[in-house]
């Protein structure tokens, strides 16, 4: 299995981007990994929310294969200990799927045909973050959710 993060927007801060990179290298240690960066939408006061949320839609769903599972993170998803996680992973890789596709939306959200091409959705917390800071949060938690199934002493119980 490989695992996919999808993101909307370049992260422009320096020292999130330099904590992005090095999680991206200790899960590499695991598991195939790739982050994918989809630009920002251009000119986005001349459109609304509704518009916004579906061209970013648009983009989305042409970065998936056919046979990907898709989870969003969503602040509606379900909310998952450290432990919860692993399992979850866990769970999915021993179903055989290709391809697990996690994926930060927009600043609005989702559009209706991605919540409808998703196979399940996942909160980090009931806070807001920024969409930078979940970047790192959501890779880090891929890195300890592999540690933990490792039996290994990063992540404390």
């Amino acid at each position: 299995m490989t695992i996919k993060l999808l993101a909307i927007g370049k992260t422009d801060n320096k020292e999130l981007q330099s904590l992005i990179n090095a999680y991206i290298r200790r899960l590499g240690f695991y598991i195939k990994f790739s982050l994918e960066i989809i630009p920002d939408i251009k000119n986005t006061k001349n459109l609304s929310e509704e518009q916004q949320k579906q061209k970013e839609g648009e983009l989305i769903i042409n970065k998936l294969n056919t046979t990907d599972v898709l989870i969003l993170l969503d602040e509606n998803g379900k909310q998952l200990d450290s432990i919860g996680f692993s399992a979850y992973l866990q769970k999915h890789m021993n179903s055989g799927i290709k391809q697990l596709v996690f994926v930060i939306g927009g600043p609005y959200g989702f559009s209706q045909d991605v919540y409808n091409k998703s196979n399940g959705k996942i909160s980090l917390s009931k806070m807001t973050f920024s969409h930078q800071m979940i970047r790192l949060f959501i890779i880090e938690q891929l890195y300890r959710g592999f540690t933990i199934l490792k039996n290994e002493p990063y992540h404390h119980r």
